[in-house]
């Protein structure tokens, strides 16, 4: 009978009570040093059956910034942080501006098209709509209750020669303390 008592006991924890799990996993947060992750290519440009490979483009760049938000749209994203690495004058030495979301590529195409309406062609809106391509950074965070879904964290990692050199990700996951451009890039 006692061998039940704590079969019991446990039916009647709520639902809502996280167990511990064990995880030998390490992060797989990127760092400086290392090379963007090669997930294939499951990123879109403009349309579904343009589809990317960032890590394979970034091996063939000289220096290029990879910028991750949190929805398209956004007020913090459509005014504040793409707009800063658009306009400021230290982008225009990187090869690429690469902004990725955790969003369709109806919806990213759309706001690439309000935010680049010039079209500059080393600036590129990619859709990751399953956000592999995130998890793979490590930058996937639940924002469900805000944005619906999964999402991506704030963050601009700049990469040279294809290996990362500098990551900054907001602490709050959508804030705008630490990966603005004059943060990233210095003052314009």
């Amino acid at each position: 009978m006692s061998l039940l008592r704590p079969l019991a006991r446990a039916a009647l924890r709520p639902a809502t009570t996280p167990l511990r799990a064990f995880s030998t996993t390490t992060t797989r947060f990127i760092k400086p040093g290392q090379p963007l992750p090669d997930v294939g290519a499951i990123l879109h440009e403009s349309s579904p059956g343009n589809k990317v490979n960032l890590a394979d483009e970034a091996s063939k760049l000289n220096k290029m910034i990879l910028i991750g938000v949190p929805a398209a749209f956004s007020p913090a994203c459509s005014a504040t942080h793409v707009p800063g690495f658009l306009a400021h004058p230290k982008a225009e030495e990187y090869d690429q501006v690469a902004v990725v979301s955790v969003n369709d590529v109806f919806v990213m195409k759309a706001w690439g098209d309000v935010l680049n309406p010039e079209g500059r062609e080393n600036v590129r809106f990619l859709a990751d709509p399953s956000g592999e391509f995130t998890k793979a950074l490590d930058m996937l965070w639940d924002g469900k209750a805000i944005f619906g879904n999964e999402r991506s964290k704030r963050f601009t990692i700049i990469v040279e020669g294809g290996k990362v050199k500098s990551v900054a990700v907001e602490p709050d996951n959508t804030g705008t303390s630490v990966s603005l451009a004059e943060n990233v890039l210095g003052k314009a």
